[in-house]
């Protein structure tokens, strides 16, 4: 790797953390000259060491020997992500495995847009949180009613999108496609659903991120595991150090979770980004 590409991977790392670390910076010295109350805000070293606790196993007890750590150790961390990360892979490939073939039919086919957009246009603006009385009505508690909100809150993004995609195919690829005599099953295949596909894989990130948010309410109220029922727990007894940790852990999830599909995109849309392989 030769010295100009390590400079400009270092200017960009600069760059990217600059202002996070200032941040950090300024949050501590605050939290240090007691300008800022440990229960309302606790600093960044007080949070990190409650996240630490709150990700290392319990260990075996002695009161005798044991440090006030080994006694706050709780494991509860990656049980809880693993938790929410499942409910919102599971809640956002019911949404979208619903909302994509209904989307890619509407796009298509003005009969069924018109017969469907009504509906959709209605239910739309209600927010995923407005159903939860009736999700649990419905499903009762644990994860079928965060599946079902995570489900809807994943399904109008992807929804809308696909429709967009579909409907705004440039009509020249259209007309060579008809100039060539393809089928209606081609065209659709091999013209309208690649051509549709940037908006499909943009849907579905907004849905992704609109199911991440969507199961942190959802856990405190439907369930009693994941980030967002122990985030609520915390509050109840006043540890902000463990809301904080707790909420900073939501972040870098959701932050690999975007990284991830952003580079599924990239990968996928190569020969419509011009991306070299």
């Amino acid at each position: 790797m030769s010295k100009r590409t390590l400079t400009e991977k270092g200017g960009r790392l600069f760059r990217a953390t600059i202002i996070p670390i200032t941040v950090l910076v300024v949050w501590q010295a605050f939290s240090s000259a007691h300008i800022l109350s440990p229960i309302i805000l606790p600093g960044p070293l007080a949070v990190i060491q409650k996240w630490w606790a709150y990700l290392l196993p319990p260990l075996p007890r002695n009161p005798l020997t044991d440090s006030w750590l080994s006694w706050a150790l709780s494991g509860e961390l990656p049980l809880d992500a693993f938790a929410s990360f499942q409910r919102v892979v599971v809640g956002f490939l019911i949404g979208a495995g619903l909302a994509l073939p209904l989307g890619l039919l509407m796009g298509a086919n003005d009969k069924i847009y018109r017969l469907f957009n009504p509906l959709i246009e209605v239910l739309r603006p209600i927010p995923p949180i407005a159903y939860i009385p009736l999700a649990i009505l419905w499903f009762g508690l644990g994860n079928p009613p965060a599946y079902f909100l995570i489900s809807i809150g994943a399904f109008f993004p992807v929804l809308l999108n696909t429709i967009a995609g579909v409907r705004h195919v440039d009509g020249i690829y259209i007309r060579a496609a008809r100039n060539l005599g393809v089928s209606q099953y081609q065209m659709f295949v091999r013209v309208i659903l690649p051509a549709a596909t940037p908006y499909i894989l943009s849907g579905a990130r907004i849905g992704m991120g609109t199911a991440f948010i969507v199961v942190i309410v959802a856990e405190m109220i439907a369930v009693n595991s994941g980030l967002g029922f122990r985030i609520l727990e915390a509050r109840e007894y006043f540890w902000s150090d463990k809301i904080i940790a707790g909420m900073f852990t939501i972040g870098f999830l959701g932050l690999g979770i975007d990284t991830v599909m952003t580079r599924i995109n990239n990968h996928l849309l190569r020969w419509h980004r011009g991306i070299d392989a």
